[in-house]
């Protein structure tokens, strides 16, 4: 049984959901749909969230588990290891999961990410850079990217501050 915890962001009401002591799902939604049920691990995730939001954190440290078919589970490995502050294009992904040509089927799996921030769906852009479809919304992947870059490589060196 999944235990689900509600909390307010920067970008809206956080559903985390708590699968036997492992996270198994992250999003936001326009309000709380389920029976709010705390546990440790829902706190622990919301304060390494804030800490993201903040700037004061650049990786997590939480257990979860990815629920999908191999294929998604395959890019959504592949996402989680994109680092901090950087990108990669649907075709990095594609390719690195052994499926070059897999371009529609990797940006279908990108938006299924069930996890996220913590699986960073937001550093996945389009094959020239551009900002593609964000489950939710291209204004929160900006901000996303926005505070990785700016934190990345120091305010007073992005080329947009």
């Amino acid at each position: 049984m999944t235990a689900f915890t509600f909390y307010k962001s920067p970008f809206g009401l956080l559903k985390i959901g708590i699968q036997n002591e492992e996270l198994v799902h992250i999003g936001i939604v326009p309000k709380q749909d389920e029976a709010h049920q705390t546990t440790a691990l829902s706190e622990e995730a919301f304060a390494q969230l804030q800490d993201y939001f903040s700037g004061r954190r650049t990786e997590f440290s939480l257990p979860y588990t990815l629920v999908g078919t191999e294929f998604q589970r395959q890019v959504w490995t592949q996402i989680a290891k994109i680092p901090y502050g950087q990108t990669a294009t649907y075709k990095d992904i594609a390719q690195a999961v052994g499926k070059p040509r897999a371009f529609q089927a990797t940006g279908r799996a990108v938006g299924t990410n069930p996890l996220a921030i913590i699986i960073p769906c937001h550093r996945v852009v389009g094959a020239n850079g551009d900002l593609t479809g964000y489950a939710f919304g291209l204004e929160m992947k900006k901000s996303l990217l926005k505070l990785e870059s700016r934190l990345a490589f120091g305010k007073r060196d992005h080329p947009d501050t």
